[in-house]
């Protein structure tokens, strides 16, 4: 299944409404976690091969060949996130 643009400032807005309204934080902690979030969102949605570098919507079927025109990649390669 194909995954929809990402739109972070989107995702940003909703996040610091959630902590501010339903958590009760400040608007600078609320921020504070809406930038690591999207930070950790962007960088799972961009390709990890040191050519390539471009979000997965780029890739055909979000993980094989990269639609870019000059761009030689040919997997869209996941990064490593650890626990």
């Amino acid at each position: 299944m194909l995954e929809k643009k990402f739109d972070a400032s989107k995702l940003w807005n909703q996040i610091v409404h959630f902590y501010i309204d339903k958590k009760g934080l400040s608007k600078e902690h609320a921020n504070e976690i809406a930038e690591r979030v999207i930070k950790k969102e962007t960088l799972r949605r961009t390709c990890q091969n040191l050519s390539c570098g471009h979000l997965n919507i780029k890739h055909i079927r979000n993980s094989e060949h990269c639609l870019v025109e000059t761009c030689s990649c040919t997997k869209f390669i996941k990064p490593k996130f650890s626990n």
